[in-house]
């Protein structure tokens, strides 16, 4: 009897790396994420994770290797439908501010011709979807408060059903109890949705809570890809540093 097929990773890395001035942003990575999986980037400013991002939605391509998108190689894609096929969450929701609540969400939607009367459910699904009262449709950002915005960015992202999500410190500027709440709703969400999750952050506690597994990047170079609850305990010496760092941290779930 033969084997049932394995999927192909949503996402891979193969030998990739990125050069900039003579400069390695990304050095000969690695790494692949599956359907339904959360990784989490974790690093601190400048090792590579948002040039990381930037690779996967093609606004770079590799200088060495390859990244590849459902099995075809970013330079094989055309970059408008891959990047429609990506949801893209940055901090405070990158916004337009000149649209309202209902019309940002309703962008892909729109721009990929769907009827009007389906754009509206979708919209009202998705504001309901992130804790959102339909209230603030009609709403500018400039009326709403950060977490909101945030929740807009997310619902924004989840528009038109995308399959792979890559989230750039999505909620660094919010206070910390909107953060935590945003990072609860989001674990929620992601196990209704099974996304292709690549998140960015240098918040160990939030890679902890929300990670299926942990990749630690520094200069570029990857350092540690665990799963997250292995990560705490790996005896790599940057993991440590970092463990040290946020002693107290959440447990891993």
């Amino acid at each position: 009897m033969t084997a049932p097929a394995i999927p192909a990773p949503a996402l891979e890395f193969d030998h990739a790396s990125f050069h900039l001035n003579g400069h390695r942003l990304v050095h000969d990575l690695v790494l692949s994420v599956n359907q339904g999986e959360t990784l989490v980037l974790l690093g601190r400013s400048g090792s590579g994770k948002t040039t990381t991002l930037k690779l996967i939605n093609r606004l770079l391509l590799p200088s060495e290797g390859e990244v590849r998108v459902h099995g075809r190689r970013t330079e094989e894609w055309d970059p408008i439908r891959l990047r429609r096929s990506i949801g893209y969450v940055i901090q405070d929701g990158g916004l337009f501010p000149h649209f309202t609540v209902d019309r940002n969400i309703a962008i892909v939607p729109h721009i990929e011709k769907w009827p009007q009367e389906r754009v509206r459910a979708r919209v009202q699904e998705l504001l309901a979807m992130v804790g959102l009262s339909p209230d603030l449709a009609g709403r500018y950002p400039a009326q709403l408060s950060g977490g909101q915005r945030q929740r807009v960015g997310v619902a924004r992202a989840l528009a038109a059903d995308p399959p792979i999500l890559l989230l750039d410190e999505p909620f660094g500027a919010l206070d910390p109890i909107t953060r935590s709440e945003m990072q609860k709703e989001f674990r929620v969400l992601q196990q209704r949705m099974q996304k292709a999750v690549i998140f960015v952050t240098h918040d160990l506690r939030e890679a902890l809570l929300l990670a299926d597994r942990v990749a630690l990047m520094e200069e570029g170079r990857l350092i540690a890809n665990l799963p997250v609850a292995e990560f705490p305990h790996s005896r790599e010496p940057l993991v440590r540093a970092y463990v040290e760092a946020f002693s107290g941290t959440t447990e891993p779930r």
